[in-house]
């Protein structure tokens, strides 16, 4: 499979972006995070070439709309994953979490109806290859701590908060706490 990598600046850092020939999202991630997102593409794709490239138009335009605050601007960007059914049913899971919101390991593994396998709904959160997009900033762990960000829980705070400030209904929306809890299965962003 040839790919396309190409870097979206965004107001809180760098990302890369993963296109295939067609502009379909491939995986995204932060800028330092290059060896994660290579791995992540060869358990998806097994064989594939990365060249360098500009980023396709209409996901800067929707990254755009998402950073300045339509927060269902990342629904629009088409995206492709591999991945086993059980993956990506967790990702469709994740994606219907509302921007703003959040959801345990242990709810996103009840929504599959798998709801003893939270430890797997994490390390299919670990496999994610499109962070940001495949939302799984917004899950926390069952205390309610922010756990399990690979790119780090700073950025994932920010983005938590960056979605209540632009959710029109931000009042009835409970803010995760700050507490901090290091897990090992973490979204690849």
């Amino acid at each position: 499979m040839h790919l396309r990598l190409s870097t979206y600046k965004s107001p809180m850092s760098s990302i890369l972006l993963v296109t295939d020939e067609t502009g379909v999202l491939r995986a995204l991630d932060f800028v330092g995070y290059e060896s994660r997102m290579n791995r992540l593409l060869r358990d998806h794709y097994r064989e594939y070439t990365l060249t360098k490239g500009t980023p396709p138009a209409k996901v800067v335009r929707e990254l755009d709309a998402y950073f300045a605050g339509d927060m269902n601007a990342s629904d629009r960007i088409p995206t492709a994953t591999g991945g086993t059914a059980f993956q990506r049913a967790v990702w469709r899971a994740l994606r219907s979490i509302k921007p703003g919101t959040t959801k345990t390991y242990g709810q996103i593994a009840a929504k599959i109806g798998r709801p003893t396998a939270s430890r797997a709904v994490g390390a299919a959160n670990g496999a994610n290859p499109i962070a940001l997009i495949v939302p799984c900033h917004r899950v926390i762990g069952a205390n309610g701590t922010l756990t399990g960000y690979a790119s780090g829980l700073a950025r994932k705070q920010w983005l938590l908060e960056h979605e209540v400030v632009h959710t029109a209904a931000a009042p009835a929306r409970k803010s995760p706490t700050t507490r901090t809890r290091t897990k090992t299965a973490a979204c690849p962003s």
